[in-house]
């Protein structure tokens, strides 16, 4: 079923999901091993990016380029309008899986489900009686408007600590590292239940119209063990976020003009 709906009428490899999503909830918000936190060169929520950090995830160096020179200090500006062809990046992320040299189950029932995605959609596409660039501008807005979605994901996390801590429990790593959005139950149809991912990443196998009756449990047990249950409003979650990637930004700035300085210093000798 999950194939089905995802390469075949979706267009994204559930394969892919699955492996990204269940390393992100194993190492939630580590910069060397979270997938979900490794957007070089566009975007950084912790400066250790700088160092040419070594991702296990995708087993190659997330170097600190030219364009993510140009790309990470403006990062808070630039966000949003990232975030609007994040679509495009599932479907590259989707193909590089599939491809790639590791162990992929059903990865020819994937592909070929791949295969009839791009198939049908551009097929359907022909259907449309308008000009060929009506027709692309029917599909950037259309794949640009996932930009909601895209922003509820990138929510819970980014705005949110870093920090490798050894010896921590599974619940502490969860607390410490996701962010839950309070918001009316008549608001759960537009958030989806991604509203509540710290309870989700304490108890996965909850369904998603089940968390909001967790929220109370997980509010008494943080109270219990003296730890923060990070629960904000849509708007300062978003703010939250903001100011995470302008510091990492500000701190990036700094750095390179650190070392234009020095180098200029050395050519003056």
């Amino acid at each position: 079923m999950g194939i089905c709906l995802g390469n075949y009428v979706g267009g994204l490899s559930v394969g892919w999901w699955k492996k990204n999503h269940n390393v992100h909830h194993i190492v939630t918000n580590h910069p060397e091993h979270d997938p979900d936190i490794q957007h070089m060169p566009f975007l950084a929520v912790t400066s250790r990016l700088m160092h040419n950090l070594y991702s296990t995830y995708y087993k190659r160096v997330m170097e600190f380029d030219a364009v993510a020179r140009v790309m990470i200090p403006i990062q808070h500006y630039t966000f949003y309008i990232l975030l609007a062809f994040g679509r495009f990046n599932l479907y590259a992320n989707s193909f590089a899986y599939l491809f790639s040299k590791d162990r992929v189950p059903h990865r020819w029932l994937e592909l070929g489900g791949l295969v009839v995605f791009w198939t049908w959609y551009p097929m359907l596409l022909s259907t449309l009686k308008a000009k060929p660039s009506l027709i692309v501008l029917h599909v950037l807005v259309s794949h640009m408007f996932t930009v909601i979605l895209h922003v509820q994901i990138t929510l819970s996390h980014f705005g949110m600590d870093t920090t490798v801590v050894e010896g921590e429990s599974f619940a502490e790593m969860a607390l410490r590292t996701s962010m839950d959005v309070e918001c009316p139950r008549y608001m759960d149809w537009f958030h989806g239940g991604l509203q509540f991912q710290v309870v989700h990443h304490m108890f996965p196998r909850v369904p998603r119209h089940n968390l909001r009756a967790i929220v109370p449990l997980v509010e008494e047990f943080a109270k219990e063990h003296g730890l923060t249950y990070h629960r904000y409003k849509f708007i300062k979650g978003n703010w939250i976020v903001l100011q995470c990637l302008a510091k990492v930004a500000a701190e990036v700035r700094e750095s390179m003009q650190i070392a234009v300085d020095k180098i200029n210093a050395e050519k003056n000798k």
